[in-house]
């Protein structure tokens, strides 16, 4: 094979160099928006429930001079030790004849873009002035969270909530030395968010845990942690009172436990959910009406984040 047709194999620390927030909600914006365009294409994901339970997942997704898959696993007993949670690859292909043209670290990718999708959303559903943020879960997803939300809110606060203290305690030092800010641990998830004017929910829950008394008038919500029917992390009570959106509604409306529990129990209608980022960023849907309102992002993640992601790194690398 040419040199020029060779296979660019690129791992987590060249993806992490490539990848930086700032590109990667740019990116992210003219993906969300093409995929309303119908610029995309997006195949049915699949998730496979293997014997040592582990998830493994194909994600296929036309972006238009590429496409491609991600292909992971998702093992929850991996975390907390050396192993990540996420592993695997996106295997991208040329669309002018169909080769493949590079393998690039997923678990990388998925990090940075789902923080940088929820930084668009943000962007445009909190209040101008939201400055508090609270984040359930420590782990990779809440840093990759403040470290894209900084980028469009003035962020001087930080809570933090895990049912593991200590790596509450680690994130919390991590932060306050990485950006400066004032960062908290907390013991429970009533006193992390009590406050918050931005609220993000990264990780993966079966049971809903945050419900409308715990949270202020005004609050915005990345609810990003789960992606399956049967699980989420805000409550049906929480999901009626808010003006809910999706990252891609079709999706949302077959795979979200968030929209589809309290659609099931009687408490919202199929016309809940207003639109998708997309939609907002193209003007096809009312945002934020007051700053009492309260906002979901409900984030299952989608293949054309992934490819398009897997793209920039592909184009940006001199492998």
């Amino acid at each position: 094979m040419e040199d020029d047709k060779k296979i660019k194999i690129i791992e987590e620390e060249q993806v992490r160099k490539l990848l930086t927030p700032e590109k990667c909600i740019n990116t992210m914006k003219r993906t969300l928006m093409d995929l309303e365009l119908g610029n995309c294409a997006m195949p049915q994901r699949m998730i496979c429930k293997m014997p040592n339970t582990a998830a493994f997942g194909f994600m296929p997704a036309y972006t238009g001079d590429y496409f491609g898959a991600k292909v992971i696993t998702a093992y929850e007993p991996n975390m907390g030790t050396e192993y990540p949670s996420h592993i695997g690859y996106v295997i991208l292909f040329e669309s002018s004849h169909c080769t493949v043209c590079g393998m690039i670290e997923a678990g990388s990718i998925t990090e940075i873009r789902t923080g940088c999708v929820s930084a668009v959303a943000t962007d445009l559903l909190a209040d101008e002035h939201a400055h508090k943020m609270a984040v359930i879960g420590a782990g990779a997803q809440a840093r990759s969270h403040l470290a894209a939300i900084r980028l469009v809110r003035e962020i001087t606060e930080v809570t933090v909530y895990d049912k593991n203290p200590e790596a509450s305690e680690r994130y919390a030092e991590e932060m306050k030395n990485k950006y400066g800010i004032s960062v908290r641990a907390c013991r429970n998830v009533k006193d992390a968010v009590a406050d918050a004017d931005i609220i993000c929910t990264v990780c993966p829950a079966k049971e809903a845990y945050l419900t409308r008394d715990m949270v202020k008038k005004g609050v915005h919500i990345n609810a990003v942690g789960t992606f399956s029917p049967t699980t989420r992390e805000v409550a049906s009570d929480l999901i009626e009172a808010a003006r809910l959106y999706s990252d891609y509604t079709p999706s949302c409306r077959k795979e979200s436990g968030e929209y589809l529990i309290p659609l099931k129990e009687g408490v919202i209608t199929e016309d809940h959910i207003i639109g998708s980022i997309g939609e907002l960023l193209l003007g096809k849907v009312p945002g934020r009406q007051s700053k009492e309102d309260i906002t979901v992002f409900d984030a299952l993640g989608l293949a054309v984040e992934d490819v398009a992601s897997a793209e920039l790194v592909y184009l940006e690398s001199d492998i």
